[in-house]
Formats: structure tokens, C-alpha cells, sequence
């Protein structure tokens, strides 16, 4: 299928001096779309435009002729105006690069200059996020150095990362330069290093900040004087020419020694994926696809909605994470298409985290509309699109995918099994080869760096050494996520002490810690080594944790963890918080469930039942929520699954961190793991501050009686302030009646920071309408409020009657039990637009709102048998000047229509509602 850019471009070749009317009335296509695509053809240089009115578009006579070939009529030449693929003819290997003309442009001209500075070359560093394609860049370096006759054809690029032996220097240090015979423990013959390896071509220091000090000044040396020793020789009576190229994801001047990082002229940096342009995005997801269509020989093609879902599924890992992507969606849709002879990848072949893609690119407005111009409804790849890249990609398989996954298709056939099963097998079999190589290769996409928004740096660096130390000691393999969960539970327990508290170790703990007595010694070694680093004395309890924190992380660990259930309000809120657990600590035992602010109460607790029942193992599930609301399906989902469960509120990320941590430790069981939960006080760093005493401030809460509405804004409030932790600010609530009486008190005990409610009482404070509480993010209110803006300048809460009817259902739904909000709308709109006399402005369904949700405060309290209650002399007082009709006669049909009874208290509440409504607006 012809794209419709590409029909664009040959009309204009066909048909000279058109303007967009012509294109649009020609083509049968929208005129602004037409528009679109002429003016990105003159961006890319593919036409040229008029100056006057109207505009009119042609082609110079130098495009014309390299593009067209007029005896056949049809475009021979002329290169797809969006997609600069790579370039194989092309005897400069930095033109396959996508980008090198736009955002890679000046990486390229700083690389040719590193290469080709007489008479050897710069050395030089790139640098850029995980996954940008440092090694990619430095292989077309390398092959580049070739091509120019700068290093002979016969030559290999060298690798080298520096990570892979970054807790043993002397080794190290071995394999760079060598060693002699003899120079430490197993050395019986003498080895050359890659420095010698690399001589006459280029050595690639991939992560090179975990070079050692003594490794960089032995380096620089080396770049210094072209000289060195191998380990245990004296003296530098050795030469090499080694051109030395460097990558990093750190800052160098922070992760570097300074005088390292001057002898590295040139710096290249890398762009993180977000930050290159729109077309170049979509190239290189056309690149990866076509790897994919040259590996199985079949064409494939995207529709555009998998093509965005790739592309907002993109984050911190870029490139690489890319590539992982669609290798994942290419197999999967190969898996479902097998017996086709093209693959026809649509939504359902996209796994559920890269789906969510498609709805952070919606979310994000001006991605969005810069990659608009560059869709098409299909992207269509044939096998062969690029037969040449550039050679040996970091993130490259070492074998194909498909072969494996054809063979184990016919294999299970051939015993029977039906195909949803076989593509059950195949589709973890698919994870697992994925999901194994990227993590040999160091593929983490930055977890270590994402691990220090929670954990003290200092505290990561005694988990390497504390890594160092098991494996020698126990002499067995650990999972990858050995240093996270380690720094996470260092971290934990230090702050425990700084806060002065202690565990009792519960008996099932210490019991399984006795089987393994070669681990708990190791354990009460971790444990001495953590007292000698922060200084601290750590209780000889903590061992047995430790012990069976070390019997957990083995490989080989038995399955019937507990299952962890995170829900949150909001379209992504749980999503978000699960993918950086997931990345920290690679655990498969938890699930989100997200919960637009739209769905009705009964659809969340199915979902989240849904959700208890998937991910349980045998050994209880949490649910971790952020509204207590939401804790009371606890008894439900135990009673119809069976499933012991316990549910936490308010959670956050370290929360869910460390619960995912503790879900892992075999032993334990979901009561435990809640209480222990339940004083989680953060990964603190190491040192306490001392807390200055803060004046004590309070937010007053208007309603008629001071229980019903203002209550439920006090609870709104207090959410946002009790995940601060701002202890010092109280939500107070307050009557109508008391405003005059109780303030003064107030005043003298608190700073008041503002008022809300039914009506602004004028005591010098700003007012927020309660409505800005309720239909905004409590939190982002109190943020303007705290940072002492200007709260007349936030967004007024403009009210019609649809969103005012809708705010009343909401605020029923989140603070009512026994009332249903959908059946009780109509009848107290209907009173409360008999009551209240609206002109059809804001401020008049502000107070509808009000109304509404005052008077559902009083049929819950009447279900409740618990009605407000009024002195006598306020009762008397009000019988006399009783003399609202309409609200009367409103109540009494009210009370007909649902069979209550509204008490004499109730109404006397009610009536002072509209009341001081009128007095203040008068």
C-alpha cells in the first residue's frame, strides 16, 4: 500500500505549480492533511514553495531530474522523504546511523576526528543513557577506521567491560595488561592482555567508571607515554598503539579521576531516545523491524497503533530497550502468524506492559502531534530492506529466535498438544530467552542508578563488596538482584536503628535459619563488616534475617512467595509504581490494578479479586492500597477465594519496594509481612537529622453542623498531609454557628493556613471552595498552599450542571457507605434546584453541590439512627423563624419519596445551609 506522503510527492512530480486544494481535491484527502505532508516534503528538501498567495508547491529541475524518469512516468530514484534507512552501498559507514544528519550529526563529526587526528587518532569517551548505543557507535568507529585505511582489515575491535570484574581490581587489572607467571595464586604461565591484543586497532573500555583508580592512572599512563607492565613485571618496558575508546553512563568529571578524564579530548555524547526527533524515532523502529524481517524472510507489517504503543513504551532503556521490544512483538506475532507467509503484528500480539505504551504517548500531547505527520495505518517491512548493518550490535542475538521457536511449535504438535497450549509454552520460552540474554549483557536499564532514589550510595557500594564476599564464601550463583535486595535490606535496618527501634526475630525465622549453618556464618560475617563501615552496633538478631535473605536469593530458591496486589486511583498510579519494583528487584510476584477516578467501586473490587486470585502462590496475598476506602474488600475476597489476605493503606513506592523485598523471603507469612509493614519507616540515609520543632497550623473544615461535609473534607485533606508526614498541620472541623465563638480560640493555638467548606468566613485566611478539594488533587491544592502561591490564581473550578451532578456522585461514592449515589442523585438535584434559585452561573451550582452533599450526609446519618442534635433553645429559636416553605415542602416530599424521616436537628442544619449562604452573598 502506497503511503499517502509518497502519493503526495508524485502528483506534485506529475503535476507542476499545485497548490494544496489541488493535492487534496485530487487525492480525495483532508486538506490538512495535504498541507501536512507538502510542508514536510519542503522541510526534507523534497519540494520547493511559492512566496505568494496562494502557495503553490513544485519540484526543482535537480530533483525532477535525479528522482523521475519521464519515458516511464514513475519515480525511480526519489528516496522516501521521512525514511532515511541505512545506506549499504555507501562507502562511509556512519551514513547507516540513523540520524547522522540530524541528532547524531555531531557525534558523527566528532568521531571522524577522533579517528582520522594525525598521526594516530584522540582517544575518546562516549557517553549517553543506558541503551543509546554506546557500543553500536563505537563498533561504527571501529569498522569507519577500517573503511578509511586507518587500521588494518583484519582487525577486531577489542571489548572490554569494566564491570564485569569491578569488585577485584587485580583481576582487572590481569586482564587489560596481562600478567607474568607467578604473580599471584593460579598464574602458572604468563598471559598477554587486551592492551596487547588491541595493539595496531582499538581497544573498547565499555563502562569504564568502574575502572579503580589505580586501573585509570595505569591507563592514562598508558595513553601518556604508550608504555606499560603486565602484572607483577617491573618497570614499563612494553609498547603497544592502541587507539582507546570509553563508554559511560555517569558524569565523567564526577565518576572520573580528573586527571583521567583530561587526557580524553573528546567527549561524545549520546541522545537519550526521547530526545531525537519524531522521524528518526520512527526510523528506528522501521531499522528494528527490518532486522526482524531479514532474520525470518517474511514481510511484516505494523499497524499504527502497535507502532505507538512501541514507541511510548520507550523510557529509560532507549534504543536498547527498543530493539527488546520489538524483538518481543516479532516473535510473538510470528509465534500467532507462523503458518502465514506475512506477519501481521496487531494489538493482541503486544504483551500488556508494552500495550500501556499507547497510553503514555496519548497521555503525552506534544509527542503525540509531532509524530501525527510521520504515521501511516500500516507499516509495512520486506524482508532484504536492509541488507547490511553495521557489525555486532551489544544487544544483537547470538541466535535466531525463530528457528527455536518453529522447532518447538513442531515439537509439541507432534505430541498432541493444541495450539493455545503450545503458544503458552512458546510465549514463556520467548520471556526467558529475551528476558536471560539482555541480563547477561548488563542490560538493567539503569537500575542501580534508579536504586539510589531510595537507597544511600554508600550503602550500594558495601552490597558490591558484601556480592564479592557470599560468592567466594558459599561458592554459588545469585540472582541478579542480589545488590538491590541486599542495599534495600541494609538500608531498612540501619534506619530502624537510628530511630532507636528493634525486632524480636520471630521463631519461624530463626528455626529455618538453624538448617542453614554455613549461610548464617556468613551472615554474622555481613553483619560485622556492616557494624565496622557506618559504625553502628547492629542486635546479633539480625543475623538469622540476613540468613534467610541469603537462602532466598540462591537461584535455585522454592516457589510460595506471597503474592503483593497494588491498586491506586488513577489511569497508570499502580502501573508506574510495579514497573520500578519490578526493575529494582526483578520480581514476578506482583501486580497492578489501576483505577480510573471513572470506575465504579463494584468494577475495582472485582479487579482486584481478579488480581488475588492470579498472583497467589499458596502463601496469602497483600493488597496494598491508597485510600482506606479501599481496605474494607479485604473480608469479602478472603470469604469467596479462600485466599488469606491482609490489605495496606497509603502506599508508595519504598513501601511497595520493600514489600515486594519481604514477599521474597522465604519463611514468612502475609500476617508477618503486614505487621512488619505496618512501622516501615523508609530507606533512610545514614545519618539522622535532628527534627526542629515547627509551629503548629491548621486547615478549618466550614459545613452547617461541622460532622457531615466538613468531616469528609478532613478526611480528603489529611491523605495528602499524612504521606508528607506533616504532623504539624491538623484539619479542623467547624459549624456555621460556632465560626464566631471558636476562632479566636483557634487562632491562639494555630497559624490558620486557609479555609474550606460551605462558605468562606472571612477570618483573614485564604478560602479554597471545597469543590477545588474535591474535584482536584487534594495534594496538588495543598502544594500551592504550602508554597505560599497564589491561590486566586489556580485554575477557577468552572461548574455547569452535568459536572456538578457528577462531583456530587463522586463525593457520595468516596464518603458514603450505605447510600447509593446513582439512585439518590436525582431526587436531591430536584430539591436542590427547587431550593435554590440558580442564575446558571458557577458560584449558584457550587452551592447546589453543597446542598446535595450535605443532604446526603443526612440520610446516611438517619440509616445510621445517628442525626445531628441542636439544644433546645436552638430548636425553639429555629421553630419560630421557620419560614422557608419551599424548603419544607421539598423536605416532606423528599421524606415521602425515599421513606425517611428528616428530624427537626437535621432540618435546622439544612435551613442554616441557605441561610448563611444568602448572608454572605448579600
Amino acid at each position: 500500500m502506497e503511503r499517502r506522503i509518497d502519493r503526495i510527492y508524485r502528483f506534485v512530480l506529475e503535476n507542476a505549480n499545485v497548490t494544496t486544494k489541488d493535492v487534496a481535491d485530487s487525492l480525495d484527502i483532508q486538506r490538512t492533511n495535504a498541507s501536512k505532508d507538502l510542508n514536510l516534503l519542503v522541510k526534507e528538501g523534497q519540494l520547493n514553495k511559492s512566496e505568494g498567495r496562494p502557495v503553490r508547491y513544485f519540484v526543482s529541475s535537480q530533483s525532477v531530474k535525479t528522482s523521475f524518469d519521464p519515458e516511464t512516468q514513475v519515480a525511480t530514484a526519489a528516496e522516501p522523504p521521512e525514511k532515511k534507512i541505512l545506506n549499504k552501498n555507501s562507502s562511509n559507514v556512519f551514513t547507516q546511523i540513523i540520524g547522522s544528519a540530524g541528532s547524531m550529526r555531531n557525534a558523527v563529526e566528532q568521531a571522524k576526528a577522533a579517528i582520522l587526528y594525525p598521526p594516530r587518532g584522540l582517544n575518546c569517551l562516549i557517553t549517553g543513557p543506558t541503551g543509546s548505543g554506546k557500543t553500536f557507535f563505537a563498533h561504527a568507529m571501529f569498522q569507519f577506521a577500517q573503511s578509511e585505511g586507518v587500521v588494518e582489515a583484519d582487525r577486531e575491535l577489542v571489548v572490554f567491560n569494566c564491570a564485569d570484574y569491578a569488585n577485584n581490581p587485580e583481576l582487572l587489572m590481569s586482564h587489560l595488561f596481562g600478567y607474568e607467571k607467578g604473580a599471584f595464586t593460579g598464574a602458572d604461565t604468563e598471559k598477554d592482555g587486551l592492551i596487547q591484543q588491541a595493539d595496531g586497532g582499538m581497544l573498547f573500555l565499555d563502562e569504564i567508571h568502574r575502572l579503580p583508580p589505580e586501573g585509570q592512572e595505569m591507563i592514562f599512563y598508558f595513553m601518556d607515554h604508550g608504555t606499560y607492565s603486565r602484572l607483577g613485571e617491573a618497570g614499563k618496558n612494553r609498547f603497544a598503539n592502541v587507539r582507546i575508546v570509553g563508554a559511560t553512563t555517569e558524569d565523567p568529571h564526577s565518576a572520573l579521576l580528573d586527571t583521567f578524564v583530561r587526557r580524553i579530548p573528546i567527549n561524545i555524547q549520546m541522545p537519550a531516545f526521547s530526545s531525537r526527533p519524531a522521524a528518526e524515532q520512527l526510523d528506528l523502529v522501521r531499522v528494528m523491524v527490518a532486522m526482524e524481517a531479514n532474520r525470518i524472510q517474511r514481510k511484516i507489517t505494523l499497524t499504527e497503533d502497535v507502532v505507538k504503543a512501541l514507541l511510548g513504551s520507550v523510557s529509560y532503556g532507549n534504543v536498547g530497550q527498543l530493539k527488546s521490544n520489538v524483538q518481543l512483538i516479532c516473535a510473538r506475532g510470528f509465534m500467532n502468524h507462523m503458518m502465514h507467509e506475512e506477519i501481521h503484528i496487531t494489538l493482541n500480539d503486544l504483551t500488556e506492559g508494552i500495550k500501556a505504551g499507547l497510553v503514555q504517548l496519548s497521555a503525552d500531547r506534544i509527542k503525540t502531534t509531532d509524530i501525527s505527520p510521520y504515521l501511516e495505518p500500516e507499516m509495512v517491512v520486506t524482508p532484504n530492506e536492509i541488507d547490511e548493518l553495521i557489525k555486532t550490535d551489544a544487544y544483537e542475538l547470538p541466535y535466531n529466535l525463530y528457528d527455536i521457536i518453529g522447532d518447538k511449535a513442531a515439537l509439541l504438535k507432534t505430541e498432541g498438544l493444541d495450539q493455545e497450549t503450545i503458544n503458552h509454552f512458546i510465549s514463556t520460552d520467548i520471556n526467558v530467552h529475551l528476558k536471560s540474554f539482555y541480563k547477561d549483557h548488563g542490560f538493567s536499564f539503569d537500575t542501580e542508578n534508579r536504586l539510589t532514589e531510595f537507597v544511600d550510595k554508600h550503602v550500594i557500594e558495601i552490597s558490591n563488596k558484601i556480592a564479592g564476599l557470599v560468592s567466594e564464601r558459599l561458592g554459588t550463583h545469585f540472582q541478579q538482584n542480589f545488590i538491590y535486595a541486599m542495599s534495600l535490606h541494609i538500608s531498612s535496618f540501619l534506619k530502624k536503628i537510628h530511630v532507636g527501634e528493634t525486632r524480636e526475630t520471630n521463631d519461624n525465622i530463626r528455626e529455618m535459619a538453624k538448617d542453614y549453618p554455613t549461610e548464617f556464618a556468613v551472615a554474622q560475617e555481613i553483619r560485622r563488616l556492616v557494624e565496622e563501615e557506618f559504625q553502628v552496633e547492629i542486635p546479633e538478631s539480625e543475623d538469622y534475617y540476613l540468613t534467610v535473605l541469603l537462602v532466598s536469593l540462591r537461584e535455585d530458591q522454592a516457589s510460595g512467595k506471597i503474592g503483593v496486589v497494588v491498586a491506586a486511583h488513577g489511569n497508570s498510579t499502580a502501573t508506574s509504581m510495579a514497573q520500578v519494583v519490578r526493575e529494582l528487584l526483578d520480581v514476578a510476584n506482583i501486580i497492578a490494578v489501576d483505577m480510573p477516578l471513572d470506575m465504579h467501586p463494584r468494577v475495582a473490587y472485582e479487579k482486584i479479586r481478579e488480581a488475588v486470585t492470579q498472583i497467589d502462590e499458596g502463601s496469602g496475598v497483600l493488597i496494598m492500597v491508597d485510600m482506606g476506602s479501599l481496605a474494607t474488600f479485604n473480608e469479602e475476597i478472603e470469604k469467596e477465594t479462600g485466599i488469606e489476605v491482609c490489605t495496606l493503606d497509603m502506599v508508595t513506592t519504598p513501601l511497595l519496594i520493600e514489600a515486594a523485598r519481604k514477599s521474597s523471603v522465604l519463611g514468612s507469612g502475609v500476617n508477618e509481612l503486614y505487621e512488619s509493614l505496618k512501622g516501615f519507616r523508609g530507606y533512610g540515609h545514614v545519618t539522622q537529622e535532628k527534627e526542629e520543632p515547627q509551629e503548629k497550623q491548621a486547615i478549618l473544615a466550614i459545613c452547617a453542623s461541622g460532622e457531615g461535609t466538613a468531616q469528609r473534607l478532613k478526611e480528603i485533606i489529611e491523605r495528602p498531609l499524612k504521606q508528607r508526614k506533616l504532623k504539624h498541620i491538623e484539619v479542623l472541623t467547624l459549624a456555621v454557628t460556632d465560626i464566631k465563638t471558636k476562632v479566636p480560640a483557634f487562632k491562639k493555638e494555630f497559624k490558620i493556613l486557609a479555609t474550606t467548606g460551605i462558605v468562606d468566613p472571612n477570618i483573614g485566611a485564604p478560602y479554597i471552595p471545597m469543590e477545588k478539594f474535591i474535584n482536584q488533587k487534594a495534594d496538588h491544592v495543598l502544594d500551592e498552599l504550602l508554597l505560599e502561591n497564589d491561590l486566586s490564581e489556580q485554575e477557577e473550578v468552572v461548574l455547569d450542571a452535568n459536572k456538578a451532578r457528577d462531583l456530587c456522585i463522586k463525593f457520595m461514592e468516596e464518603s458514603f457507605t450505605f447510600i447509593n449515589p446513582n439512585k439518590l442523585i436525582n431526587p436531591l438535584w430536584r430539591l436542590a434546584e427547587t431550593v435554590i434559585k440558580s442564575a446558571g452561573n458557577s458560584a449558584d451550582y457550587a452551592l447546589m453541590v453543597n446542598f446535595v452533599m450535605h443532604l446526603a450526609g443526612t440520610i446516611e446519618r438517619g440509616i445510621l439512627h445517628q442525626p445531628l442534635k441542636i439544644d433546645e433553645q436552638s430548636k425553639i429559636s429555629y421553630q419560630r423563624v421557620t419560614d422557608n416553605v419551599v424548603m419544607n415542602r421539598g423536605l416532606n416530599e423528599l421524606e415521602s419519596q425515599l421513606r425517611i424521616t428528616i428530624p427537626t436537628s437535621e432540618r435546622y442544619y439544612i435551613y442554616q445551609l441557605l441561610k448563611n449562604n444568602e448572608e454572605i452573598n448579600a
